[in-house]
């Protein structure tokens, strides 16, 4: 197979989908790879390093796109790399087609065979490739909301963790699972006052297993989401249906209950996000204000830690990578999980919750 590695154009976007030693690994399988110039410098990686791999280095990215027939990146191709996509061609990445429904027809057009990292699912539900930047995503949150909970960025200028005599931040998690575990640690050890939302009564029990006492734990309905959104200084949405838009749990009303200054962070955005009033925000603009409540969108939050991140996500797509590599979509008939994260093939939506929440027929692989 001839793969593709392209650099990531989202702004302050600094993953790339390779590291040096998972393009090794590739190559000694047998494959070529072609790393467009400067995709890992971000991420500490140079461009000798991808030669000393065996990689070829490649000027631009339609050099890219137009020699490989695989392309493994980090986000989703945005309108400036339509046109670079190549019929025929396999797209492994992350791809959020429920919040990005204008990409669909493209790949559609192009028999394209796109493989999603984040509806590659296990036996037991587990998303393996969303875990690890899951886990990024939800410790980055809550050091996030501290941080616009100051004044200077328009919030009630509160300490998360509080000091004696003054009460401690109230951070409200909507949903108990790797983000909002994630958030959880990070939010118990700055010393906040913690409470998670999850209508797993089973995940509930093994949460309080983790913390104790430390967090409160809440069964969630639409009265206890009320409740705890509107006395809460930060809000995190860790809300996530696998390949669906993400529930709007938070209405419009319950956002103008929240005090002025309060934050929300709704890691969910790349799905639509779990809260009615969040959209979509980039690194050098992250927030917005809507009823005096700060919000915070950012689509590729794992992207402002690019070294980490692309550690952590090369640790959990290479496998995968490998097999697709060497059977193509086949890969997927071969492998249940891999068969989940077929979103589509031969022009037709192959994941039946993507296809039904952009109102497209699903055909079985």
């Amino acid at each position: 197979m001839i793969i593709g590695i392209p650099a990531e154009v989202k702004f302050h976007e600094g993953r790339v989908s390779c590291v040096p030693g998972s393009v090794r690994e590739l190559v000694a399988l047998g494959h070529s790879v072609f790393v467009q110039a400067g995709a890992g410098e971000k991420s500490g990686f140079s461009d000798a390093e991808y030669i000393k791999s065996g990689a070829t280095v490649l000027p631009t990215a339609k050099d890219v796109w137009t020699r490989a027939e695989m392309i493994i990146k980090v986000k989703e191709p945005v309108e400036s790399e339509y046109d670079l996509i190549q019929e025929n061609q396999i797209l492994y990445t992350y791809l959020h087609l429920a919040a990005v429904p204008g990409l669909v027809p493209v790949l559609i057009k192009k028999n394209v065979t796109a493989i999603a990292y984040e509806t590659i699912q296990m036996l037991d539900g587990s998303l393996p490739l969303l875990q690890p930047m899951s886990q990024v995503a939800g410790k980055m949150s809550v050091q996030i909301g501290a941080s616009l909970l100051e004044c200077g960025h328009g919030g009630k200028g509160l300490l998360l963790g509080g000091v004696p005599g003054v009460r401690r931040g109230r951070v409200t998690i909507l949903g108990g699972g790797v983000v909002g575990t994630s958030a959880a640690k990070v939010a118990i050890g700055m010393g906040a006052e913690v409470s998670i939302i999850d209508k797993s009564l089973k995940r509930l029990e093994y949460l309080e297993d983790i913390f104790g006492s430390r967090a409160n734990f809440i069964y969630s309905t639409a009265d206890a989401i009320r409740s705890n959104v509107r006395r809460c200084d930060l809000l995190i949405g860790a809300v996530l249906v696998p390949g669906a838009r993400a529930p709007h749990l938070v209405t419009r009303d319950m956002v103008a209950q929240m005090e002025a200054g309060s934050v929300i962070v709704d890691v969910a955005v790349d799905q639509g996000g779990c809260v009615e009033t969040i959209h979509g925000t980039t690194h050098e603009n992250p927030t917005y204000v809507v009823d005096g409540v700060v919000h915070y969108g950012v689509t590729n939050m794992p992207g402002a830690v690019a070294r980490t991140s692309t550690l952590a996500l090369n640790s959990a797509t290479l496998e995968y990578a490998k097999h697709i590599a060497q059977h193509g979509v086949e890969a997927c008939r071969k492998n249940s999980a891999l068969l989940l994260g077929l979103n589509v093939y031969q022009g037709k939506m192959r994941h039946p919750v993507v296809a039904r929440d952009l109102g497209y027929e699903y055909v079985a692989l």
